[in-house]
């Protein structure tokens, strides 16, 4: 009979005990990104961060989801890696970032009004964007993109520079010390 009692008892301390680990453990975002960018906490680290050194990153940024209603994973990857290191401890004048748009991916740095234009719903990107550009991302548009893919200037949200070449701007980032990004 005793048991028995016990059971029950040992499931509810058990089962509390595996949701809260489960919860302690939940993606968080920022603090630089709040909405956009939720990542693991790591603890206990064998490799340390260095958090005297400034990050330079600059992330390659062609592919986009074909569902025209979907966020760009791999334009997220740059709130990740602000949010992420941000957390561990790096401020945000350490952080330097860059996104070279082309390819696929020209769709999703027009403003939400060319967008729901050309594909009747609006960009799901442009908010995260903005929030990048504003905590000092630098988003950079490829030129020859801009024309062969027929997303004018006029068009782009505001913030986005329009470059020569995708291939022109990787290379200057990649003089001036910015590490290249790409997955």
């Amino acid at each position: 009979m005793r048991r028995r009692l016990l059971m029950p008892s040992f499931f509810y301390l058990f089962t509390i005990g595996i949701v809260t680990n489960c919860l302690a453990q939940a993606k968080q975002s920022g603090p630089v990104i709040e909405e956009f960018g939720k990542v693991w906490r790591i603890e206990n680290t064998d490799f340390k961060v260095d958090t005297t050194k400034t990050y330079k990153a600059v992330f390659d940024i062609m592919n986009s989801p074909e569902d025209v209603s979907q966020r760009n994973a791999s334009l997220e990857t740059a709130a990740r890696f602000l949010n992420m290191h941000a957390q561990s401890g790096i401020p945000l004048n350490q952080l330097k970032v860059a996104l070279v748009v082309h390819n696929k991916a020209s769709k999703d740095v027009i403003t939400s009004e060319a967008y729901k234009r050309k594909y009747n719903v609006e960009n799901p990107n442009e908010k995260m964007l903005q929030e990048l550009m504003g905590a000092g991302a630098e988003v950079i548009f490829c030129g020859q993109s801009s024309v062969s893919r027929d997303f004018p200037k006029e068009e782009l949200i505001a913030g986005v520079q329009l470059s020569l070449s995708a291939m022109t701007a990787l290379i200057q980032l990649q003089n001036e010390n910015y590490r290249l990004i790409k997955f």
